[in-house]
């Protein structure tokens, strides 16, 4: 293997370093500190909750605006951020939209930042935006999770190089 990431797995790692930035001391909700996964999609119960995995999305949607012959790649790149909470016995949804909240929290706080000094997600200009909407909260239910959780698609529109994918 490489001795450098990835672009794309890089552009993942910094982005579940934000979110596991979510916790009391800094004004959120939850403590996601070492309960952000990447890749995940199946959880047992030996897991801790609350937890968050981010998905790419199963088919990329194909939009391509890169001028014709050149190496570089430009378009949005399609993520899911599922989150799992224990669920509330009278009102089983609401710790879901907490959790939802504080992840929107830190995905707007990075873009705001980003977009003004052009480093979302540390990429110097190479991940030109975060934008973030698509989301449902479930409660738990029989055969698909025994948590209350969330889904929320996040679109990344990025560069890369494809002649170098480890630029």
């Amino acid at each position: 293997m490489a001795n450098v990431d990835p672009f794309r797995l890089r552009v993942l790692k910094a982005l579940c370093a934000r979110l596991e930035e979510i916790h009391p001391d800094k004004g959120y909700n939850f403590d996601l500190s070492g309960r952000v996964f990447r890749g995940r999609l199946m959880f047992g119960e030996d897991d801790p909750v609350p937890l968050v995995s981010v998905l790419e999305a199963p088919l990329p949607d194909g939009s391509d605006e890169s001028p014709q012959g050149s190496p570089h790649w430009k378009g949005p790149w399609k993520l899911y951020i599922q989150g799992w909470v224990d669920d509330d016995k009278d009102h089983p949804t609401d710790p879901a939209h907490f959790l939802m909240a504080d992840v929107r929290k830190v995905l707007a706080i990075e873009r705001r930042k980003g977009l003004r000094q052009n480093t979302i997600l540390g990429e110097q200009g190479r991940v030109l935006d975060i934008q973030f909407g698509g989301a449902v909260v479930r409660p738990p239910e029989e055969f698909v999770s025994a948590y209350a959780n969330f889904m929320l698609l996040v679109t990344l529109q990025i560069v890369e190089n494809t002649d170098d994918p480890y630029y």
